[in-house]
């Protein structure tokens, strides 16, 4: 405030009401809010007498102005804080000054001058021919660190909304401003706003026609980007090829902007890079700004008063364009380019290269440890790395030549991060959540990877040079077609995805991420790896079997000592997988209860090497749509099937054919196609009080679970407290700690353990052997019983039993059998009846020969009845498939 100014609302009402201004009363709440509903002063002016009860008295209020036609004309021309603070005030000046309106801005930065508490600046005019409504003239875009709480919101739940940062604007027609001597309570700061010159009325008398030019200058400073107009900029600027340009490109390169536009404007003055223009036949005032972008020099016109688009920018070219042809149409930069080219500029377009022969590297993932892919000591460090051209650069004019082409490419190495896989051509990528997953191409699919990795060109004639020139141009959908539809590729065989190191099949550790051409995986680590040391210590082994076994697994109720040592082996087989051939059995997570742990030991899978969860289907038909689905598309070596129901019993022929089969074969879901993919999963099915039937009880591993105690979930007191917690800061250190137990015993000479286990022996060998190098008992302990959870088993076995106590070993009829011990005949599944002597005998023949325990049924053929009898036979029991020394 300003020694004449004062503090006096009343008076100051009086001062600006006798320069004809109207006044409105303001509250004292910081909003900067009128005081009362303002809509009939927009065309009212205040009162005396209004003032006299707006500002007398005790209540703490602000003034204000309401500028427009009701103020006799004025305007407010604005400055904020910010623009002062950034200098754009001190270069409004400098242009103001070179465009000879130096006069003009000095007789309005001190006719009526104020400063806002905020910091900026309020410069008023009153306007000969009308006032226009409020206007923004320059504002630029907010930094990150001047964001609100409000603005990070808002961009979180919007991101590409625009957070703007006004830095010149207008008060006029419908606006009002507040004024001094309005303080205190009045700004949400609770300083004063203060005359820094002149007063109400001194206000400088403009017209229109000056105050246009203002504003112009004013909008020169406007930091927002301008989106460009492909017609008057059809190009953005490229650097010159080596020994070829366009005629547009070379004519922009050669030619200054005063040889294009000296007969529009006149150069004014240049500061810093931008040279400011004036029209033609005008005194002052800036028209037209050249070099003021940072990406690119261009012609921006602010007057409507010339052949040029306003506010719109113009390249060299795109000027010249339209100004010797009379617009910016394809035709038109056609004509301007054929003169161009007749006046010496451009040369011919250059042919281009099938191939490029400037190498680049990328990573492969072959481990360093595989002698045959060590890396060039140029290339740095990492694994053997696979040479790839710069983008390679391909004819396809004719799609015979680009069928040939784009295979010559593959065949060559030049297409990186592309493998064949069952079906065709596929790509790795990560979906939402980061899992790894595999994708075979599609058309489309493939279309798109050679546009970005592949400069596929037509060469065509040019009518303007009368030569040749070449086009950029994508290859036909159907010629991808053609690609996809061959039964080979000459692209790296993708076997399938690992999400933590694994063991090769010659027992050297794959650990380098990314593609190993040894054994055909793509190694995708689901935590990051931590640097292994190059040989096993037995304190590092020592480390490795505390985390594990001491820390980890502690606390969880294992049934029996055969449960840990199951889930043990479950947890070292994704890192064993690639090393030993043949399918794995199913890991059935079962529990006594709910709360008992199933879902942390699901957690541990999954927070190690990632788990593809899908819910137990309906159906088998089901079942095998889920288990293609995640064999064909998912790259977590996991797999599980969850929350089956309590009680449910596992019987699935589709169950029995994935747990015996090395490779997984049908048909694609949504596609007439079959695949045949590799079955290298780890299998984990989690449920309460779970049992099998069928030949499924053959194929799983039972990791059970009985805390014993009401409320299991309750339970407090663990080793590492909350596991879930832990596994988020230890999930490195346990992968680390189970390459370590596994690179220990493969340092040991890999010892094995003679397992019988049908289809799986070798892995079971295999892992007996390392379990027992670790000093884990009770792998595979559980034979006698696990055939207490299989109800096939237990029904039939009890049947047999009571069958040959009471009727010995003498051929019977089923009616006999069926009279002698219906107790223990089993049930139909479905309805739980009794069968008849027909049911029961097709029964008995599909299980003829198969021991239950140490019985089996034994078919005979009655030559006197004509028809077949039963006996049952016992047999001493053979082989419990435990260590063999």
């Amino acid at each position: 405030m300003t020694d004449s100014q004062t503090p006096d609302l009343r008076a100051a009402a009086s001062e600006l009401h006798d320069a004809g201004l109207c006044v409105l009363p303001i509250k004292a709440d910081g909003t900067k809010a009128p005081a009362l509903k303002w809509t009939p002063y927009k065309v009212n002016r205040s009162t005396p007498e209004e003032h006299d009860q707006w500002f007398t008295g005790d209540r703490p209020r602000g003034i204000a102005v309401v500028y427009g036609g009701v103020s006799g004309n004025v305007e407010m021309l604005e400055f904020e804080g910010l623009a002062v603070r950034e200098n754009v005030l001190t270069e409004v000046t400098e242009i103001m000054e070179g465009s000879g309106l130096g006069d003009v801005w000095q007789a309005i930065t001190t006719g009526w001058a104020s400063e806002s508490p905020s910091g900026g600046l309020h410069y008023r005019v009153r306007v000969e021919d009308g006032v226009a409504g409020n206007t923004k003239l320059a504002s630029r875009l907010a930094r990150e660190d001047e964001y609100t709480a409000e603005e990070r919101q808002r961009l979180a739940e919007k991101p590409n909304s625009k957070i703007v940062r006004v830095l010149i604007e207008t008060r006029g027609e419908g606006g009002y401003g507040l004024v001094e001597p309005s303080g205190g309570p009045v700004h949400a700061s609770g300083r004063p706003y203060i005359r820094l010159a002149g007063g109400p009325a001194t206000i400088p008398t403009l017209d229109a026609e000056t105050l246009d030019a203002v504003h112009a200058i004013c909008r020169m400073v406007d930091q927002m980007p301008s989106e460009e107009k492909a017609k008057t900029a059809p190009r953005p600027k490229r650097e010159l090829p080596a020994g070829t340009v366009r005629p547009g490109e070379d004519f922009e390169a050669r030619t200054d902007w005063s040889d294009i536009i000296g007969g529009e404007f006149d150069p004014i003055f240049t500061r810093g890079t931008t040279t400011y223009w004036r029209r033609k036949g005008k005194n002052q005032g800036i028209s037209a700004t050249t070099g003021h972008a940072a990406d690119r020099d261009r012609l921006y016109v602010f007057t409507t008063s010339t052949t040029f688009e306003s506010e719109t920018p113009y390249d060299k070219f795109a000027a010249y364009t339209h100004l010797t042809q009379g617009g910016t149409s394809t035709e038109h930069f056609r004509r301007a380019a054929a003169e161009l080219r007749g006046r010496g500029f451009g040369t011919d377009t250059r042919p281009l290269n099938l191939v490029s022969q400037q190498p680049r590297h990328f990573s492969d993932g072959s481990s360093a440890l595989d002698a045959d892919h060590a890396p060039d000591e140029s290339t740095g460090d990492g694994p053997g790395l696979r040479l790839v051209t710069s983008t390679p650069e391909l004819d396809i004019t004719n799609e015979a030549d680009a069928l040939d082409g784009v295979l010559g490419l593959m065949e060559q190495g030049c297409l990186p991060d592309l493998y064949a896989r069952s079906g065709g051509p596929t790509w790795v990528h990560q979906d939402d959540e980061g899992n790894p997953t595999m994708q075979q191409l599609g058309t489309d699919n493939l279309r798109a990877y050679l546009a970005e990795h592949v400069a596929t060109y037509t060469v065509r004639p040019d009518p303007l040079t009368e030569g040749m020139k070449h086009e950029r141009e994508l290859l036909m959908p159907k010629t991808c077609s053609t690609i996809l539809g061959r039964r080979t590729w000459p692209l790296p065989r993708l076997r399938g995805i690992v999400t933590s190191p694994v063991v090769r099949p010659d027992g050297t550790l794959l650990r380098e991420p990314g593609y190993d051409r040894a054994t055909g995986l793509y190694l995708q680590p689901r935590v990051p790896l931590r640097r292994l040391q190059p040989e096993v210590t037995d304190a590092s082994l020592d480390r490795a079997k505390a985390i594990v076994l001491g820390d980890m697994l502690a606390d969880f109720p294992w049934q029996e000592p055969s449960d840990r040592a199951h889930f043990l082996g479950a947890l070292v087989t994704p890192i064993l997988r690639p090393h030993f051939y043949g399918p794995t059995p199913m890991w059935i997570l079962t529990a006594t209860a709910p709360g008992s742990g199933k879902s942390l030991l699901k957690d541990i899978l999954k927070a190690a090497y990632g788990i593809a969860e899908t819910a137990w289907p309906e159906n088998d038909t089901e079942l095998r749509k889920s288990i293609t689905t995640q064999l064909y598309t998912t790259g977590q070596p996991v797999v599980v099937l969850d929350n089956l129901p309590n009680g449910y019993v596992l019987k699935s022929p589709v169950l029995s054919s994935l747990l015996t089969a090395e490779h997984w074969g049908d048909r694609v879901l949504g596609s007439t196609s079959s695949v045949t993919m590799p079955n290298d999963r780890v299998w984990i099915v989690t449920g309460n009080a779970l049992r099998t039937g069928g030949d499924n009880g053959r194929r799983v591993l039972w990791v059970r679970l009985d805390p014993n105690c009401p409320d299991p979930d309750q339970r407090d007191g663990f080793r590492v407290g909350d596991l879930r917690p832990w596994l988020r800061t230890n999930a490195s250190t346990v992968v680390a700690a189970l390459v370590t137990m596994v690179r220990a015993w493969l340092a040991a000479g890999a010892p094995t353990q003679r397992i019988r286990k049908g289809d799986y022996s070798e892995w079971a060998s295999m892992v007996a052997g390392l379990l027992a190098y670790l000093g884990v008992e009770g792998w595979m302990a559980d034979r006698d019983n696990a055939i207490d959870q299989d109800d096939e088993q237990l029904e039939w076995g009890a049947f047999l039993e009571s069958w040959r106590e009471k009727l010995g070993d003498q051929p019977q009829t089923t009616s006999a059998v069926l009279g002698s011990v219906a107790d223990h005949v089993p049930r139909h599944p479905k309805t739980g009846e009794m069968p008849t002597p027909n049911v029961l005998g097709g029964w008995l023949k599909s299980r003829a020969g198969r021991y239950f325990g140490t019985h089996k049924v034994v078919k005979v053929w009655d030559a006197h009845r004509r028809a077949n009898v039963w006996r049952v036979e016992v047999h001493e029991q053979r082989g419990t498939g435990r260590h063999e020394s």
